[in-house]
């Protein structure tokens, strides 16, 4: 009797030991589920298709050799059709219904914000946003785990270029929504460093813009360059509509428009412009990073070109947080992990967070359109 009583507790404790270890949402045995809300439809869905080519290539590989300490990654994605509503609906979705363990890579910044309460009432980590706000730098969200530079510091580095070549007068031409805001804040500050007066500094509505009426005002005040905040197919309009004016003012925008849809439906219009990047080359072979993305976009068929190489590089940092975590998976040992990613090197990308500092990476580099492809 004392026996059979002895192997029934044993057997309880067991039992008791395994539910823990697979208590956390999203993990199995077999599998760690995380989910993803984007644009697969909508205004930005050709750099989304781009993005997500690079990133499931990359987990497709991981998963091929065994997946993640025994366990394979599975993506949830679901389409927000880049509105902010329903990606806050989503995110509750996945959470809530499909019970991931972490949000990844959903792009926008009013949409990264709509979601930001489901991540703060579910403590559901959420690695690499592509946005560079820096409302998701500052203060610290210990939920949130950027991998791209700040828009802001694109901005500096765009007017830093343009002061350094000789232009006397910058413009900034934004979209009216908090991305845009953003983008002024980091125009404002670095003019005010250098004690420049903008030439014209202008937004459009992120609905129902009037792209001619933008071109207008932006062709009236004359600058010798301008910086363009927007989501790619506004700027790509933008730009249009500037050329058909006569202008050939020189324009630079964000690498939110690093995509090779961006270029070739700027086609003509697109030469010369200057594109800010937040990731090495994904066409070179000077960096690690770049010979291994070369490597695994031929043996995938993916599209090589800088969208696709931050999917990429997103999937290499959520991938290491789950390596660093170890087999006893929770999001709070994920968390923890994450933190402990100090000065990793992709190949190249250094990425580094602390529990004080969850920037990731501060790469910025520019490079230009010319001949249907972007140059260093």
């Amino acid at each position: 009797m004392f026996g059979s009583l002895r192997v029934l507790i044993v057997g309880l404790i067991s039992i008791g030991f395994f539910c823990q270890a697979y208590a956390e949402d999203g993990v199995t045995d077999t599998r760690i589920l995380i989910g993803q809300t984007i644009g697969l439809t909508g205004i930005i869905a050709a750099p989304v298709k781009e993005m997500n080519e690079g990133a499931n290539a990359y987990i497709a590989s991981v998963n091929s050799r065994g997946g993640v300490n025994g366990r394979k990654i599975e993506l949830i994605t679901l389409d927000d059709k880049f509105d902010a509503k329903l990606a806050a609906a989503n995110a509750e979705l996945l959470v809530k219904k499909e019970h991931v363990f972490a949000l990844f890579q959903n792009r926008g910044t009013p949409l990264t914000e709509a979601i930001l309460p489901i991540l703060a009432a579910n403590k559901i980590p959420l690695i690499a946003p592509s946005t560079g706000a820096k409302v998701f730098h500052a203060p610290v969200n210990p939920l949130l785990f950027n991998v791209r530079a700040k828009y802001q510091d694109e901005v500096k580095k765009g007017v830093e270029h343009f002061a350094t070549i000789g232009a006397k007068s910058i413009g900034l031409l934004h979209v009216d929504d908090s991305f845009g805001m953003d983008g002024l804040a980091g125009f404002v500050s670095a003019m005010n460093e250098r004690n420049m007066i903008p030439a014209i500094v202008t937004s459009f509505p992120r609905v129902k813009p009037d792209y001619a009426a933008s071109a207008d005002i932006i062709v009236k005040a004359n600058p010798n360059a301008l910086i363009i905040v927007s989501s790619s197919a506004h700027t790509v309009e933008l730009i249009k509509a500037i050329r058909a004016k006569g202008s050939m003012v020189q324009i630079m925008t964000l690498s939110n428009n690093s995509s090779q849809s961006f270029v070739q439906d700027l086609g003509p219009a697109g030469t010369g412009v200057i594109v800010s990047q937040i990731t090495p080359a994904p066409n070179s072979s000077t960096t690690g990073l770049g010979k291994e993305y070369i490597a695994l976009a031929k043996a995938s068929n993916t599209t090589v070109s800088y969208a696709a190489m931050e999917g990429f590089v997103a999937a290499k940092v959520l991938v290491e947080g789950l390596k660093r975590a170890g087999r006893n998976l929770t999001r709070e040992s994920f968390v923890r992990a994450m933190e402990s990613m100090q000065k990793f090197d992709l190949g190249g990308l250094m990425i580094s967070y602390t529990v004080a500092d969850h920037t990731g990476s501060e790469f910025v580099e520019m490079t230009m359109i010319s001949n249907g492809r972007f140059i260093r």
